[in-house]
Parts: structure tokens; C-alpha cells; sequence
């Protein structure tokens, strides 16, 4: 918002200084005056033989006291300008890398150095916010660029077969619709994740208790088709776990996580365990499931968006659109709980989430 130009902070710091000054010489001359000057008996003519004399007294002692005042006033214009430039460099570090920051450049840090006070807190404070805003930043354009090339993908095909059917009348139509309703499908299934994921990462929902365990055996109810399919074996175990939250978020996180373990688990034979419990103030879910082996240095980014964590499950039918567990992580952030992703030893993977419980 447009404001009124006004004096600076450091003339006002040194206009605070020479006042200072001024004031407290004023008080040492009204010091001198009560406690000393009043009580020498006066003598306006000059008259000899009374000393010591309040008339020579203050004609010598007015002039002198006048250059004083005159000095600390200077003094203390010169001295509180300078002393206030010396306590303002480091703002005016801090305000010149905000500027950058303004600009676009979140790459530049401050770094100040010194003995710690208020201005190197607010220093270390501003690099860690740029580090962080950086970091975002990039996650984001990351996820932008990712999300632009999944979405152009189905409408790619779609056009495609579009042209197809427009050059050749004879093409059966039945074969077209099923193939342009599979790529519709997955088009709307990755918008409505899209969608989840960016609602999870502004945390606006309404929060109650939710039983974790309740969720787990809905979820598994709802996938229990796919793990048969996959003669896969789906526990759920453990007992009551509320955590306060959106119900429909934790819901999706659950469902996410079910379902990833089924979809990346063996062709055949495997299992998925999820287990609920409460463990003081947090409400525990693992799931896991087995599988193939995974690189330790693979784990960490199973979490970010559009990652998948085999190559069999690339051409998964179920695989889904790479958002399940970004989707899982930006849930359980939003809920201020934290997420665990660790190897199995024999293959597969556990996954923790761990959550505020509520009474």
C-alpha cells in the first residue's frame, strides 16, 4: 500500500541520540543551578568585598554552558549518525537480500558474520526461509513440468485416435470408444489426484476424530478385489487409532497406501499387512507389503510426484497416475504427522505414518 514519505530509521535513531545529549546537559546545568548557584549571595553591581559573587559566577559560567550545550548538540548529531549507521548494517543487508529475493533470485543468502544478537537471528531466519522458499520453488516448477507432461499425454492419444477415426470411416467404432474412454478415464483420475493433492497442501479442511483402524478396513474392503485378483494376501491388524483430521483425506492416504502395496508387490504369492495402533499421543498406520528389492537411494523419492517404483508397475493397469504416495506424504504433512518409507531387507516395503492422536 502507498504510504507518506517519513524520516528515516536512522535519523530518527540519531536525532534520538542528540536529544538524549541535550537533555541530559540540560539537567546537569539545572543541577549546577539549584545546588550550587542559588545558595552564592548575589551582588547584580558588582559591589566589593562580597565573594564569592552569583553575578560574575553566572556571566562566566552562561557563555561556557551555552558552547556546551551547543557542542553535545553537535556531538551528538555527528555521533548518533554514525553509530546508527555502524547497529543499521545489518538490516540494510537484510533488506538488500529481500530486495534480491523480490526480484527472483532465491539463490542468495546473507551469511552474516559476527557474534550472535537480534540482527544475525533475523539474518539466519531470512537464509533459512530463502533456503526453504528455493527449495519449493523448484519442487513446484518440478511438479509443473511433470504434471504438464502426464496431462499432455492422454490428450496426445486422444487426438490421435481422433485423426485415426476422422481418416479412416471403415475403423471399428466400438474399439475407438473403449480406447478413447480408458484415456478420458485416466485423464480425469489424474486432474481429480491433482486436485487432492493441492487441497492437502493448503491444509483447508474441517477436523475431527477419525479411527484409523475404521479407515484401514474400508479401504482394505475396497481393494480386496484387486489383491484376490493378484492372489495376494490383505491383513489388516492392530487396534483403535484416532487422529483428529479430514476423514476423506486420511481415507485417500489409507487407500493409497493399500493400494500401493498391492500394485508393487510379487506377480503372485505376496502379502500386505496393515497395522494400526495407538502409541501415547500418536496414532501409528504401517503398511506393508513384500516385493521386489528397492534401492535404498530409490526410497526417498518414491514420495515426490509422478515417481513409480518398478518398471512392471509402469505398465500396471492399476498403477495409477504417479501421485499416490505424493499424495500419501502431502496428507500426512497436512495433518502435521510425519511419514517413514524404509526397505525391506527380503524385499517390498514399510510405510509409517505416524500422526496427532486425540482422545
Amino acid at each position: 500500500m502507498p504510504r507518506r514519505p517519513g524520516l528515516s530509521v536512522r535519523l530518527k535513531l540519531t536525532l534520538s541520540y542528540a536529544g538524549f545529549l541535550a537533555v541530559a546537559g540540560a539537567l546537569l546545568l539545572a543541577v549546577v543551578w539549584v545546588f550550587l548557584l542559588r545558595y552564592v549571595p548575589d551582588n547584580p553591581k558588582g559591589l566589593l568585598g562580597i565573594s564569592p559573587n552569583r553575578y560574575l559566577l553566572v556571566r562566566t559560567f552562561a557563555p561556557a554552558a551555552a558552547l556546551a550545550m551547543a557542542f553535545l548538540l553537535v556531538f551528538g548529531l555527528v555521533g548518533g549518525w554514525v553509530l546508527a549507521g555502524r547497529m543499521l548494517k545489518p538490516l540494510t543487508q537484510i533488506t538488500d537480500a529481500a530486495r534480491t529475493a523480490g526480484g527472483g533470485s532465491l539463490a542468495h543468502r546473507i551469511r552474516m558474520k559476527g557474534r550472535q544478537d537480534e540482527f544475525r537471528e533475523l539474518s539466519d531466519a531470512f537464509d533459512t526461509m530463502l533456503e526453504q522458499l528455493e527449495s519449493h520453488v523448484a519442487e513446484q516448477r518440478r511438479f509443473a513440468a511433470n504434471a504438464s507432461h502426464e496431462l499432455r499425454t492422454p490428450l496426445a492419444i486422444a487426438r490421435t485416435l481422433l485423426d485415426v477415426a476422422r481418416k479412416d470411416p471403415t475403423r471399428d467404432r466400438g474399439e475407438l470408444i473403449e480406447r478413447l474412454h480408458a484415456v478420458n478415464t485416466r485423464a480425469i483420475d489424474l486432474t481429480e489426484a491433482l486436485l487432492l493433492l493441492s487441497r492437502g497442501d493448503r491444509g483447508h479442511f474441517t477436523r475431527v476424530s477419525v479411527d484409523l483402524s475404521l479407515l484401514a478396513e474400508e479401504a482394505a474392503e475396497t481393494l480386496l478385489p484387486l489383491a484376490e485378483q493378484r492372489r495376494i494376501t490383505l491383513d489388516v491388524t492392530g487396534g483403535a487409532a484416532r487422529a483428529g483430521g479430514s476423514a476423506e483425506l486420511l481415507l485417500r492416504m489409507v487407500t493409497n497406501l493399500v493400494q500401493n502395496a498391492i500394485v508393487h508387490n510379487l506377480p503372485s504369492g505376496g502379502t500386505v499387512t496393515v497395522h494400526t495402533e495407538a502409541d501415547g499421543d500418536t496414532s501409528v498406520l504401517r503398511v506393508e507389503n513384500t516385493g521386489t528389492r528397492l534401492p535404498p537411494e530409490l526410497v526417498p523419492t518414491l514420495t515426490e510426484p509422478f515417481q513409480r517404483g518398478t518398471e512392471r508397475a509402469r505398465t500396471d493397469e492399476h498403477a495409477g497416475v504417479g501421485l499416490g504416495l505424493a499424495i500419501v506424504r502431502s496428507v500426512v504433512r497436512a495433518h502435521s504427522g510425519t511419514l517413514d518409507l524404509t526397505p525391506r531387507p527380503d524385499g517390498g516395503l514399510l510405510v509409517t505414518a505416524r500422526l496427532p492422536g486425540t482422545p
